[in-house]
């Protein structure tokens, strides 16, 4: 073995490592003579490398693949997450879902950490003239199979690893990590959706392959994209609020944090008013958008403004969905009940720490007003279904009625915390966007069914919109349906974007992380909240924390 390796060595670094990652396999890890630097050069692209299944298989009908990377390869590593996947594998009785939970569980961590600094030593020169600037753990959370970190989906991404936080300091210091990258996000471009690797990273920069026009301007080697989304805005906010909630821990209440908040209410005030003054005086709005493209859903009319919207509603205004496709008419209901509520749970911690009295009453009132204006102007008399929300409005009686996989959605209003499943009008909309007569983007066919959207096409429905049907149900035959159709779609043993309703070996994004991570949870709550469906009758629930 040890003239094996003397010849490997002498191998070019690459060739020399991957030759020895096949001969040594996971024995190499405690192997001093083993350079981890030289495996990671040896290490497949990952997108690649999820476009095609890996022994072993599961012991399921389906025998799914083993989609893991060596070890060596893994972005981020947490002991705590490991003991999690080896007890969920030996207690699930469907070896196909434990697969696909042990493959998709750890997914962010194992691909997409690009960046984490845990804090602990400050750099030798200063990074950012301003105090504070990218001071303390930072973490660079990418999407996927996109180099770069979107708000909403790096927020979803982490969501299944908030529970393990306060054990684990590992995860703990990533999430902080990720909230203080956030915050600089937030701070420097807070109409933005989507960013580029900080600089202190040093990674390169990547291009989207557009030329937006966009108001206020932004600089591209800072973001990826700018697409004003309320709901990312919500996504900061319940980043934090999930933490401080798993851990009590105040680490990341620092000066920038505080300026993120104020740079989010001034974005709120902006986009809280209507397009033309009581006067009927028209008034440009802040923030406008223009894509070249030959897709409506990829910019604004108008001039980059959008369709009308009227004054005083209470609702907040958003250009686009969390599809990243434009808003018809911008009051978007569900992104305005993620806000109120992450408002007020923002608040309530401000309450709970103390100091901020004034800060905690403006988040509570923004939040009260958010809701009495979707209550008034985001709630509409169907013909069939009676009361139900509508997923658009214009505060002039125009509604568009729908729902998109994406979250935040109105399927999803219960996991967001504004409202009980089971009130009268969420069980109305319920109904409605469940069915092909009420939801023009319920997709169905032979092989597959679900909610779509616009942003894939009119054959395509999302594993995610499935899932979030499972944990907004307390019905055990609807969790397993919607659970096995979605095992039956996931033969690659990670979880897709979207699946063709009439073949399910078409699909889209073999690597999405998000998506990975809206598994992980759904497994999470089934495991907590109907343990003998996934366990056996009279197993209990499985303790995470």
């Amino acid at each position: 073995m040890a003239r094996t390796k003397a010849l490997l060595w002498a191998l070019p670094p690459i060739l020399g490592a991957l030759a020895a990652l096949l001969l040594e396999g996971a024995s190499a890890q405690q192997d001093p003579l083993i350079d981890p630097l030289r495996y990671r050069e040896a290490c497949p692209d990952y997108l690649a490398y999820s476009k095609r299944g890996h022994p072993p298989r599961s012991e399921g009908d389906l025998h799914l693949p083993f989609q893991r990377p060596s070890p060596h390869c893994r972005t981020f590593t947490s002991s705590h997450v490991e003991k999690v996947i080896e007890d969920m594998s030996e207690k699930m009785l469907d070896k196909d879902l434990a697969r696909i939970f042990e493959n998709a569980f750890p997914n962010t961590l194992d691909t997409t950490v690009r960046w984490h600094v845990d804090g602990k030593e400050r750099p030798k020169k200063a990074i950012h003239p301003d105090k504070g600037v990218w001071d303390g753990a930072q973490s660079f959370i990418v999407t996927g199979d996109i180099n770069a970190e979107w708000l909403r989906d790096s927020t979803n991404q982490l969501a299944q690893y908030q529970i393990l936080a306060k054990k684990d300091p590992a995860i703990s210091n990533l999430i902080l990590g990720a909230i203080n990258t956030q915050v600089e996000f937030v701070i420097k471009f807070p109409y933005c959706n989507a960013f580029q690797p900080p600089a202190p990273s040093r990674l390169q920069p990547v291009g989207n392959g557009q030329t937006d026009a966009v108001h206020p301007n932004y600089e591209p080697g800072f973001v990826f994209e700018c697409k004003y989304e309320l709901d990312s805005l919500a996504h900061f906010l319940s980043l934090g609020n999930q933490y401080w909630a798993h851990t009590k821990n105040k680490a990341f209440l620092t000066s920038r944090w505080y300026k993120a908040i104020d740079t989010v209410l001034e974005v709120i005030a902006q986009q809280s008013k209507g397009t033309f003054e009581k006067n009927g005086k028209y008034v440009q709005n802040e923030y406008r958008f223009q894509r070249q493209t030959n897709t409506g859903t990829e910019t604004l009319g108008l001039s980059g403004v959008g369709n009308p919207l009227a004054n005083d509603t209470g609702l907040v205004r958003s250009a686009f969905r969390p599809s990243d496709d434009a808003t018809i008419l911008g009051f978007f209901i569900p992104a305005n009940a993620f806000i109120a509520v992450e408002l007020e749970r923002t608040a309530d911690m401000l309450k709970e720490i103390g100091g901020k009295a004034t800060l905690a009453e403006t988040l509570q009132d923004l939040s009260d007003r958010i809701r009495e204006g979707i209550w008034e102007h985001g709630v509409v008399t169907h013909k069939k279904y009676g009361k139900v929300f509508a997923y658009e409005v214009d505060g002039y009686g125009g509604q568009i009625l729908m729902d998109d996989a994406n979250l935040p959605s109105l399927l999803a209003l219960p996991l967001l915390g504004f409202l009980d499943n089971r009130e009268e009008t969420y069980q109305n909309t319920r109904k409605m966007i469940l069915e092909k007569s009420g939801n023009p983007y319920y997709l169905q066919g032979r092989e597959f069914h679900g909610i779509g959207g616009p942003h894939i096409g009119l054959e395509y429905a999302w594993p995610m919109s499935l899932l979030v049907q499972a944990m907004t149900s307390d019905d055990d035959d609807e969790i397993m349906d919607n659970l096995m159709l979605v095992r039956n779609a996931s033969r690659l043993g990670l979880v897709h974007e979207s699946i063709n309703v009439k073949f399910l070996v078409d699909y889209t994004r073999p690597w999405f992380a998000w998506a990975n991570s809206v598994f992980a949870q759904t497994i999470i709550n089934i495991a907590q909240r109907k343990p003998h469906l996934l366990f056996g009758e009279g197993e209990q629930a499985y303790v995470f924390e």
